[in-house]
């Protein structure tokens, strides 16, 4: 999948998510936009792990601010 496509995905799958219909940009915050409380932040890496078939570290999680972070670590950990 090319960036644009994991792009669309991650969309998809963050509507259940996005409570207060936050428009989703490049540099919409997980804890301060969207409001994500850990819990949600755990399920919502679920997510995405099963629909890309990727395991994303606690390590990498932590460096995670945003969701253009968000997309290109998932772009990245397809490749590896």
């Amino acid at each position: 999948m090319d960036r644009a496509e994991v792009d669309a995905k991650i969309r998809e799958l963050i509507e259940p998510f996005n409570k207060k219909g936050i428009s989703i940009a490049e540099d919409t915050g997980f804890a301060n936009d969207l409001e994500f409380d850990s819990l949600t932040v755990m399920d919502f890496v679920a997510e995405i792990e099963d629909a890309f078939d990727i395991i994303i570290s606690m390590n990498q999680q932590a460096e995670i601010e945003n969701y253009g972070q968000l997309v290109d670590a998932v772009c990245k950990l397809q490749d590896a």
